[in-house]
């Protein structure tokens, strides 16, 4: 068996060239809203490929930007902030922010095998950037570079990566499917009932805090504000209710989850299982059970999302509160209208669910391999 103690150890800025990510000037619209993706820490939990982002730089923001720019199957990690050390790898010549370092790969490194031996070191590193005894955690550049890997063979490298990316590649197939199910329930929807509304939505739906109890609910699934994923109703990687320390409260299937400050207003997620959230999520129940596909797909329509945002109040941290959300104007169809509409698009959200939770059980399952393969516990060693 070969050991991870007999892989020598490198240094990641002698594993490829190193970049600092940037933001062009917000003031100036037209650096944005192009073809390179424009990554930040709010884009690294949605797979091993940053393929969606919140934001783009155009041709002019690329111009600006061009001496740190990255290639496709560049590691980016997150090195500010309480999101340091998450790990994802771009899929196409892309630009990131400043909190985000990366690595373009030399031919001595596998660009799969380095990010896989780096997502298990989230702890190592947040600890290591919150020694330094400023107020948010950070890992400069300098210091990023000196943090050290073990590199096997190159052969050892492209077998552990193919292993686990096989995973993420099954993971990534159902993901498309889940894309699919919900461009067509949006597309019903819209179809259906946009422009259609005669009540508001709180007549759909209410806002509900059922209290956590720990010696009842800790063993639920905790999915707050910073794991719901962006622009998809299906549900995403979860943590343990332990893992937050503020205020928690219950979901339960069939209630909608809708990140209520501004810059979260795309996180909505329709929920199929019992679980946890924080406080800056509105967790939002059907009155009606033919009501549930439709509050998920209101909730999460470009058109709520931006009246939101307009409505939202505060100076810091602006919030859209539920006492003006519920005011909003929403379509309030007939029984007979929302039965049916629920039997169209309700199997649709429900094979969403199922998808998603494939993608949990895949997730764990490489999760747990990916360890023993790193430490050389499963035996890759060339014959």
């Amino acid at each position: 068996m070969t050991s991870k103690d007999s892989w020598p150890e490198v240094r990641i800025g002698d594993l490829g060239e190193i970049f600092t990510g940037r933001t062009p000037p917000t003031e100036q619209p037209d650096y944005f809203g192009g073809d390179y993706p424009f990554i930040t820490p709010g884009d690294m939990r949605q797979g091993k490929y940053a393929r969606l982002t919140q934001r783009s730089v155009s041709n002019k923001g690329a111009e600006l930007l061009r001496r740190i720019k990255i290639p496709a199957d560049s590691v980016c990690v997150s090195c500010i902030g309480w999101q340091m050390g998450e790990v994802i790898m771009t899929d196409k010549p892309s630009f990131t922010n400043q909190q985000i370092n990366t690595i373009v790969p030399n031919d001595t490194v596998d660009p799969s095998y380095l990010y896989y031996s780096l997502r298990p070191r989230k702890q190592e590193w947040l600890s290591l950037g919150a020694a330094t005894g400023v107020r948010t955690p950070i890992l400069n550049k300098s210091a990023f570079c000196d943090l050290k890997v073990r590199i096997p063979t190159f052969q050892v490298q492209r077998r552990i990566a193919d292993i686990l990316s096989a995973y993420d590649n099954l993971m990534e197939n159902s993901q498309r499917r889940i894309q699919v199910l919900e461009s067509m329930a949006r597309a019903i929807y819209r179809q259906r009932f946009v422009g259609a509304a005669n009540s508001t939505f709180g007549a759909l739906c209410e806002l509900v805090k059922e209290p956590f109890d720990e010696r009842e609910h800790s063993d639920r699934p905790l999915l707050d504000l910073a794991r719901m994923p962006q622009r998809t109703i299906a549900p995403a990687e979860t943590g343990k209710a332990s893992e937050l320390t503020t205020s928690r409260i219950l979901f339960e299937p069939g209630d909608t989850l809708f990140g209520a400050i501004r810059c979260y207003l795309h996180k909505v997620l329709a929920a199929h299982y019992p679980g946890v959230t924080n406080t800056s999520v509105l967790v939002l129940r059907p009155k009606n059970p033919n009501f549930r596909s439709l509050v998920a797909l209101i909730a999460s329509d470009t058109d709520t999302i931006r009246w939101a945002d307009t409505h939202s109040t505060g100076t810091k941290m602006p919030v859209i509160n539920w006492g003006v959300f519920q005011t909003m104007p929403a379509p309030l169809p007939s029984e007979s209208a929302a039965q049916e509409f629920e039997s169209v698009a309700g199997p649709m959200l429900e094979q969403i669910g199922i998808l998603a939770n494939q993608i949990q059980n895949l997730r764990r399952t490489r999760d747990l391999l990916l360890p023993r393969l790193l430490s050389g516990q499963i035996n890759l060693a060339e014959n």
